[in-house]
Order: C-alpha cells, then structure tokens, then sequence
C-alpha cells in the first residue's frame, strides 16, 4: 500500500481549540508533523529559525513563490507568510503525515493546488459556546470579541468546502476522531493505485 504521508489542510475559528487539539494530536501520533511557516518579518523575542518559523528575506520568499515553492501564501502588513512546499513535501516522503493550520483563504489555495489534501475543519458545540469561551479568556474587550464572533460565522459558512468537520466538544473525542480520519483517508483506491495496478500485472 502506499506509504507516503498525508498532507491535512485544518481550520477552524478562532477560540475553537485548534491548538489544544494539534499539541494532544502529536502527543498520540509521532507519525505527524505540523509545518512550519514562513515570514519576512523578523524574529521576535525567544523564535527560532526552523522552529517557531522559517524566516526568509523578501527577494528569497518572492523567488520561491515564482518557483512554485510555496503551498499557499499571503502578504499582510507589508509582510509575506506561507507555507514552503519542499519540507512537507520529505516529510511525507517519509510516511510522515503533514498538518497545516492555517487560515480559510490559505485552505483554499492549498486545495486548489493539491486536490490529495485532506481537509478538516474544526468546529465549536454551537457559536454561543465559542462565544463563551472567547469571554473566558478575559483578555480582549468587547469589541474585540464582537469582531472575532463575525469573523468566526465567515469562517464556518466556508466549512462546506472542506472535505470533513469536526466538532471540537471533548478533547480526546475530538482527537480520536481527526485520527479515524486520518488512518480511513490511507486506505482510499486513489492512493493506492499503484499497488493495485502492481498486484494485477503480478496475476
């Protein structure tokens, strides 16, 4: 069957727990790998290079977009970030299975470039509960919130164009679900065309 790993496109509004799940999920699988990005900006305080982000000059990230090196990209605030293709890409050479936490519109130009991505959103009880959990972070005033709530009911009206949508109640619930997902997604004909195609020339 084929080994090569998975590359998981996951969104969800913010406040839904989409960090909480990601750190459980690579606790219980370390066949998966969250990617990392890459920015213009600089460094802050305590990030690494490789770690918290891939850290490129403009004249580097803008020929890398031209080479087709990135899965997605997007400039804000004068500033590029995006995901580069080539360590996804020997991570699932290397049965590693791939997640890209990013946002709608970066979703979007992943699936369009990679029609074998798997793509996941996750999703709140119901938008009261996500409202509630925003107020209990007790860090943002209320138009903040406001904001994030609107931006949060965009957000969800574009999980019909993701291929799964979980609901983020219970943690390992929520885990054991993404990696029942993950596990079924292996075994599709489509990726698995070669070995089928191998075991009729062998009969």
């Amino acid at each position: 069957m084929n080994n090569t790993g998975l590359l998981v496109v996951f969104s969800g509004p913010s406040g839904v727990g989409k960090d909480t799940v990601l750190q459980r999920l690579l606790q219980r699988c370390p066949q998966v790998r969250l990617s990392v990005s890459a920015t213009t900006r600089s460094p802050r305080a305590g990030e690494e290079d490789g770690k918290d982000y891939f850290f490129l000059d403009h004249e580097v990230f803008e020929e890398q977009i031209r080479q087709g090196k990135m899965l997605e990209y997007a400039e804000y605030c004068g500033n590029y970030y995006g995901t580069p293709s080539v360590p996804v890409e020997t991570w699932m050479s290397q049965g590693n299975d791939v997640i890209l936490e990013i946002e709608v519109q970066g979703g979007a130009q992943v699936q369009q470039k990679r029609k074998d991505c798997v793509s996941i959103f996750l999703l709140p009880p119901s938008m009261k509960v996500l409202e509630n959990r925003l107020r209990g972070r007790g860090t943002e005033a209320e138009e903040t919130i406001q904001k994030r709530m609107k931006a949060a009911r965009e957000e969800v009206g574009k999980a019909f164009q993701y291929d799964y949508a979980v609901v983020n109640d219970d943690l390992e619930e929520t885990v054991t679900t993404i990696i029942q997902i993950l596990e079924s997604e292996k075994f599709r004909v489509s990726r698995n065309k070669d070995f089928l195609e191998r075991m009729l020339e062998i009969c």
